[in-house]
Protein backbone atom coordinates (compact mmCIF):
# COMPACT_ATOMS: atom_id res chain seq x y z
CA UNK A 1 0.00 0.00 0.00
CA UNK A 2 2.85 2.38 0.86
CA UNK A 3 4.58 1.66 -2.47
CA UNK A 4 1.32 2.32 -4.31
CA UNK A 5 0.82 5.67 -2.58
CA UNK A 6 4.44 6.64 -3.32
CA UNK A 7 4.03 5.67 -6.98
CA UNK A 8 0.89 7.79 -7.27
CA UNK A 9 2.62 10.72 -5.58
CA UNK A 10 5.69 10.37 -7.82
CA UNK A 11 3.50 10.42 -10.93
CA UNK A 12 1.97 13.68 -9.75
CA UNK A 13 5.37 15.38 -9.93
CA UNK A 14 6.15 14.30 -13.50
CA UNK A 15 5.16 17.67 -14.97
CA UNK A 16 7.28 19.53 -12.41
CA UNK A 17 10.31 17.43 -13.37
CA UNK A 18 9.87 18.10 -17.07
CA UNK A 19 9.52 21.83 -16.47
CA UNK A 20 12.66 21.73 -14.33
CA UNK A 21 14.55 19.99 -17.14
CA UNK A 22 13.33 22.41 -19.78
CA UNK A 23 13.72 25.73 -17.95
CA UNK A 24 16.53 25.10 -15.45
CA UNK A 25 18.73 22.71 -17.42
CA UNK A 26 18.23 22.84 -21.19
CA UNK A 27 17.88 26.63 -21.30
CA UNK A 28 21.12 26.97 -19.31
CA UNK A 29 23.18 24.79 -21.62
CA UNK A 30 22.96 21.24 -20.26
CA UNK A 31 23.20 19.26 -23.50
CA UNK A 32 23.91 15.62 -22.58
CA UNK A 33 20.66 13.80 -23.43
CA UNK A 34 21.40 11.12 -20.84
CA UNK A 35 21.69 13.70 -18.05
CA UNK A 36 18.47 15.38 -19.17
CA UNK A 37 16.69 12.03 -19.32
CA UNK A 38 17.82 10.94 -15.86
CA UNK A 39 17.05 14.30 -14.27
CA UNK A 40 13.59 14.04 -15.78
CA UNK A 41 13.00 10.62 -14.21
CA UNK A 42 14.54 10.56 -10.73
CA UNK A 43 11.96 11.71 -8.13
CA UNK A 44 13.78 14.59 -6.43
CA UNK A 45 10.82 15.21 -4.09
CA UNK A 46 11.54 11.88 -2.38
CA UNK A 47 14.88 13.22 -1.14
CA UNK A 48 13.69 16.43 0.55
CA UNK A 49 12.05 17.13 3.89
CA UNK A 50 8.28 16.44 3.67
CA UNK A 51 7.64 20.04 4.70
CA UNK A 52 9.58 21.24 1.63
CA UNK A 53 8.14 18.90 -1.00
CA UNK A 54 6.34 21.75 -2.74
CA UNK A 55 9.76 23.37 -3.37
CA UNK A 56 11.54 20.17 -4.48
CA UNK A 57 11.79 21.19 -8.14
CA UNK A 58 12.58 24.85 -7.55
CA UNK A 59 15.76 26.52 -8.77
CA UNK A 60 17.55 26.39 -5.43
CA UNK A 61 19.25 24.23 -2.84
CA UNK A 62 17.23 23.06 0.18
CA UNK A 63 18.25 22.15 3.75
CA UNK A 64 18.26 18.44 4.61
CA UNK A 65 19.49 18.55 8.21
CA UNK A 66 22.91 18.11 9.83
CA UNK A 67 23.95 21.46 8.36
CA UNK A 68 23.79 20.04 4.82
CA UNK A 69 21.76 20.78 1.69
CA UNK A 70 20.39 19.05 -1.39
CA UNK A 71 22.02 20.90 -4.28
CA UNK A 72 20.19 23.05 -6.83
CA UNK A 73 19.04 20.86 -9.78
CA UNK A 74 21.25 22.78 -12.22
CA UNK A 75 24.32 22.16 -10.06
CA UNK A 76 23.55 18.44 -9.88
CA UNK A 77 23.19 18.34 -13.67
CA UNK A 78 26.35 20.28 -14.50
CA UNK A 79 28.47 18.22 -12.08
CA UNK A 80 27.09 14.99 -13.51
CA UNK A 81 27.66 16.16 -17.08
CA UNK A 82 31.24 17.21 -16.23
CA UNK A 83 32.06 13.65 -15.12
CA UNK A 84 31.51 12.51 -18.70
CA UNK A 85 30.40 9.01 -17.73
CA UNK A 86 29.88 6.56 -20.58
CA UNK A 87 28.66 3.57 -18.58
CA UNK A 88 30.48 0.89 -16.61
CA UNK A 89 32.93 3.21 -14.85
CA UNK A 90 33.74 2.86 -11.16
CA UNK A 91 32.60 6.08 -9.46
CA UNK A 92 33.16 7.56 -6.00
CA UNK A 93 30.88 10.20 -4.47
CA UNK A 94 32.02 12.24 -1.49
CA UNK A 95 28.99 13.51 0.42
CA UNK A 96 25.96 11.25 0.04
CA UNK A 97 23.77 13.88 1.70
CA UNK A 98 20.10 13.32 0.85
CA UNK A 99 21.01 10.64 -1.71
CA UNK A 100 19.65 12.58 -4.70
CA UNK A 101 22.97 13.08 -6.49
CA UNK A 102 23.71 9.45 -5.60
CA UNK A 103 20.55 8.30 -7.37
CA UNK A 104 21.41 10.37 -10.44
CA UNK A 105 24.90 8.83 -10.62
CA UNK A 106 23.54 5.35 -10.02
CA UNK A 107 21.69 5.63 -13.34
CA UNK A 108 25.06 5.87 -15.12
CA UNK A 109 27.23 3.26 -13.45
CA UNK A 110 26.91 -0.23 -11.97
CA UNK A 111 29.73 0.51 -9.50
CA UNK A 112 28.95 3.51 -7.29
CA UNK A 113 30.55 4.07 -3.89
CA UNK A 114 29.41 6.95 -1.69
CA UNK A 115 30.72 8.28 1.63
CA UNK A 116 28.77 10.47 4.06
CA UNK A 117 30.13 12.08 7.22
CA UNK A 118 26.76 12.17 9.02
CA UNK A 119 25.43 8.76 10.15
CA UNK A 120 21.90 10.21 10.30
CA UNK A 121 21.97 11.40 6.69
CA UNK A 122 23.60 8.18 5.50
CA UNK A 123 20.88 6.04 7.08
CA UNK A 124 18.10 8.20 5.62
CA UNK A 125 19.66 8.16 2.13
CA UNK A 126 20.18 4.39 2.29
CA UNK A 127 16.49 3.86 3.09
CA UNK A 128 15.29 5.99 0.18
CA UNK A 129 17.75 4.50 -2.30
CA UNK A 130 16.71 0.99 -1.28
CA UNK A 131 13.03 1.84 -1.63
CA UNK A 132 13.67 3.21 -5.13
CA UNK A 133 15.52 0.04 -6.12
CA UNK A 134 19.13 1.26 -6.39
CA UNK A 135 21.02 -1.94 -5.63
CA UNK A 136 24.25 -0.79 -7.32
CA UNK A 137 25.21 1.70 -4.58
CA UNK A 138 27.53 0.93 -1.67
CA UNK A 139 27.41 3.47 1.16
CA UNK A 140 29.55 4.05 4.20
CA UNK A 141 29.93 6.65 6.93
CA UNK A 142 33.33 8.26 7.36
CA UNK A 143 35.79 10.96 6.36
CA UNK A 144 35.22 11.41 2.64
CA UNK A 145 38.33 13.55 2.19
CA UNK A 146 40.36 10.34 2.55
CA UNK A 147 38.42 8.60 -0.22
CA UNK A 148 37.79 4.86 -0.26
CA UNK A 149 41.10 3.23 -1.25
CA UNK A 150 39.80 -0.34 -1.03
CA UNK A 151 37.82 0.16 -4.24
CA UNK A 152 40.19 2.50 -6.09
CA UNK A 153 41.02 3.50 -8.75
CA UNK A 154 37.95 5.46 -9.87
CA UNK A 155 37.23 6.82 -13.32
CA UNK A 156 35.00 9.44 -11.77
CA UNK A 157 35.02 11.17 -8.39
CA UNK A 158 32.45 13.81 -7.44
CA UNK A 159 32.64 15.94 -4.29
CA UNK A 160 29.49 17.69 -3.11
CA UNK A 161 31.09 20.08 -0.60
CA UNK A 162 33.62 22.90 -0.90
CA UNK A 163 37.29 22.04 -0.30
CA UNK A 164 40.19 24.42 0.49
CA UNK A 165 42.33 22.52 -2.06
CA UNK A 166 42.25 19.30 -4.06
CA UNK A 167 42.38 16.49 -1.47
CA UNK A 168 45.53 14.52 -2.20
CA UNK A 169 43.96 11.12 -1.33
CA UNK A 170 41.29 11.68 -3.97
CA UNK A 171 43.85 12.62 -6.59
CA UNK A 172 45.80 9.46 -5.78
CA UNK A 173 42.69 7.30 -6.10
CA UNK A 174 41.74 8.79 -9.47
CA UNK A 175 42.42 6.43 -12.38
CA UNK A 176 44.47 7.43 -15.41
CA UNK A 177 42.15 9.45 -17.60
CA UNK A 178 39.76 9.83 -14.66
CA UNK A 179 37.81 12.99 -13.86
CA UNK A 180 37.37 14.64 -10.45
CA UNK A 181 34.60 17.25 -10.11
CA UNK A 182 34.97 19.35 -6.98
CA UNK A 183 34.26 22.86 -5.61
CA UNK A 184 37.50 24.51 -4.42
CA UNK A 185 37.87 27.83 -2.61
CA UNK A 186 37.09 29.33 0.78
CA UNK A 187 34.31 28.35 3.18
CA UNK A 188 31.69 30.57 1.53
CA UNK A 189 32.48 30.81 -2.20
CA UNK A 190 34.22 28.29 -4.44
CA UNK A 191 35.03 27.51 -8.05
CA UNK A 192 33.68 24.27 -9.42
CA UNK A 193 36.67 22.53 -11.00
CA UNK A 194 37.14 19.59 -13.31
CA UNK A 195 40.45 17.87 -12.59
CA UNK A 196 41.63 15.28 -15.13
CA UNK A 197 44.54 12.87 -14.58
CA UNK A 198 46.81 12.53 -17.61
CA UNK A 199 50.10 10.63 -17.43
CA UNK A 200 49.92 10.71 -13.66
CA UNK A 201 49.49 14.50 -13.49
CA UNK A 202 46.39 16.50 -12.58
CA UNK A 203 45.20 19.17 -14.98
CA UNK A 204 42.58 21.57 -13.59
CA UNK A 205 39.82 23.36 -15.49
CA UNK A 206 37.34 25.92 -14.17
CA UNK A 207 33.66 25.11 -14.72
CA UNK A 208 31.82 27.91 -12.88
CA UNK A 209 31.59 29.80 -9.59
CA UNK A 210 29.51 28.16 -6.87
CA UNK A 211 28.75 28.01 -3.16
CA UNK A 212 28.73 24.73 -1.22
CA UNK A 213 28.85 23.80 2.45
CA UNK A 214 32.45 23.15 3.62
CA UNK A 215 34.09 19.77 3.07
CA UNK A 216 35.11 18.69 6.58
CA UNK A 217 37.84 16.15 7.23
CA UNK A 218 41.56 15.49 7.51
CA UNK A 219 42.20 16.53 3.89
CA UNK A 220 39.54 19.28 3.96
CA UNK A 221 38.40 21.94 6.40
CA UNK A 222 38.71 21.49 10.15
CA UNK A 223 35.53 21.77 12.17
Amino acid sequence: MIRRRNAERDEGFATSRQEMVRHQLEERGIHDPRVLDVMGRVPRHRFVDPALVSRAYGDHALPIGAGQTISQPYMVAIMTEALGLEGGERVLEIGTGSGYQTAILAEFTPHLFSIERSPELSRAAAAILKELGYANVILKTGDGTLGWPEHAPYKGIIVTAGAPALPEPLCEQLAEGGRLVIPVGDREIQTLELAVKRHGKIRRHKVLDCAFVPLLGRAGWRE
